[in-house]
């Protein structure tokens, strides 16, 4: 692709200025018929993320990522810490699609659906572009003294700041330890829980900080997907792109003449107004070409769409568009590249969707007691001591649980009560016996296939080791 003249933007950062400060960036307030279509995926997708926690299937918190205490709810599907499997399967899946994604549509996933962007974009910049105003009116705002006009509007736009950010933190915390005892802390008494209050404090602070300062440089600092996109992208992946073949021609970019005929002059479709730059959330110049801090947002194709249509020119100077397409008017192909990594997708999916389909809602485990060897009891029984736990991954009390053998032919004891209970979502764990008589010992060591009851219904199989003396072999 074609590259400008001064290549100096690609040695440093746009929010960067030559001393090594900061860059204030003052976007200018965007429209037009993507911006409308991006606000209203993003409306959808703020309802999703604030109501995800509190929404409940079959009593199972619809999104639940509790590291402490390792329970994780996705969809509404429990995951234990038995499920871990499951749980990096499904972040594999996840990587995959984004990559994808990035493959074809390059970083559309950042300007459309990263919360980081609807959450700035979507909601702090609009804030500000009503308390502050536009890109011109916050410039001039930043500029002048400390006086009761601006000392109210940031005071204003600060507080606002911070309520939404506390908001916020509440909900992550929420996806963190669960909705039901958020909840509870909150009608509580806060003092009752002041290192939940303190991490609540901390959440805030981190998102307001974001937020209110950091921004972009989250973007274009911290996240390292933008990086990912040299690995990525190739000439046939759809970006965010300027036609520079339309808009320099032969004479370049030039301000608009209208007593001008630039079909002879030779001057290109682009008039230089910059208003691409203005509106760009992250600062950059997209006539540059690809970089790293472009978001695919498209605030930049509908602010060059609008003027386009003010000086009489054809729309799509900057459109969706791969190298390909601007430089030999190639149209899009569903590359050898992108063939791979849709078979790995679908593959992974259908692994996926075999193992949850296996899943047990009880999973049972019988291990041995480590450091005891068998006993030998009257009438040539040997017996064996075990430890037992029962995960019950539902939202249902699962009564009258006893074990039965088999596989072979023998007794078990457990040590508390031979009938139990395990509460849902829950645990039951204890210890056992398992008595054989010499006669079913073959060799030394014999596995044990034992059946969980729940009254007369079988709701789960495991198997044990089963260990006797060598001269019963």
């Amino acid at each position: 692709m074609e590259t400008p003249k001064n290549e100096n933007f690609r040695d440093s950062i746009g929010t960067i200025n030559e001393e090594g400060g900061r860059s204030w960036v003052y976007p200018k307030k965007p429209s037009g018929r993507f911006y409308k279509y991006r606000s209203y995926v993003s409306y959808l997708l703020l309802a999703f993320l604030l109501a995800a926690p509190f929404i409940k299937i079959k009593g199972n918190q619809f999104l639940l990522f509790n590291v402490l205490e390792r329970k994780f709810n996705i969809f509404g599907f429990p995951f234990w810490p038995q499920d871990f499997h499951l749980v990096v399967i499904s972040m594999i899946i996840g990587v995959v699609f984004i990559t994808l994604f990035t493959v074809v549509f390059g970083r559309i996933f950042c300007g459309w659906v990263c919360p980081q962007t609807i959450f700035l974009e979507m909601v702090f910049r609009k804030i500000e572009y009503w308390i502050e105003g536009d890109r011109n009116k916050q410039i001039k705002l930043d500029k002048q003294e400390w006086n009761a006009e601006k000392i109210r509007k940031r005071i204003t736009k600060w507080i606002i700041f911070f309520i939404i950010s506390f908001i916020i933190a509440n909900v992550f915390l929420a996806y963190l330890i669960g909705s039901d005892k958020l909840l509870g802390y909150i009608t509580d008494n806060p003092l009752d829980h002041t290192s939940t209050l303190i991490s609540l404090l901390i959440f805030t602070g981190v998102f307001y900080f974001i937020f209110a300062w950091f921004r972009e440089q989250v973007c274009i600092i911290a996240c390292p997907y933008g990086r990912l996109q040299g690995v990525l992208l190739d000439n046939q992946s759809v970006v965010v792109a300027y036609d520079y073949k339309r808009g320099e021609k032969k004479a370049g970019r030039a301000k608009i003449n209208k007593k001008e005929d630039r079909t002879i002059s030779g001057k290109g479709d682009c008039i230089d107004c910059k208003q691409c730059v203005y509106v760009c959330p992250t600062g950059i110049d997209i006539r540059n070409g690809t970089q790293l801090e472009c978001i695919n947002c498209t605030a930049c194709i509908d602010e060059c769409d609008t003027i386009m249509e003010k000086v009489g020119f054809p729309k799509g100077l900057i459109r969706y568009a791969s190298i390909d397409n601007i430089e030999k008017k190639a149209p899009f192909r569903f590359t050898p590249r992108m063939k791979g990594y849709s078979a790995v997708l679908f593959i992974l999916l259908g692994v996926l969707t075999g193992m949850l389909f296996l899943r047990n809602d009880v999973e049972a485990r019988i291990l041995r007691l480590p450091g005891q060897l068998y006993q030998h009891k009257e009438d040539g029984i040997i017996s064996n001591a075990y430890s037992y736990k029962i995960v019950n991954k539902t939202t249902d009390e699962i009564d009258d649980v006893s074990y039965k053998l088999l596989s072979h032919k023998g007794k078990i004891e457990t040590v508390t009560h031979q009938h139990f209970e395990v509460p849902k979502q829950g645990l039951a764990e204890g210890s056992l016996f398992i008595e054989l008589h010499q006669s079913q010992l073959k060799k030394d060591k014999v596995k044990l296939k034992i059946g969980v009851y729940s009254g007369d219904k079988l709701i789960e199989t495991t198997t044990t080791n089963f260990l006797g003396p060598r001269s019963y072999r």
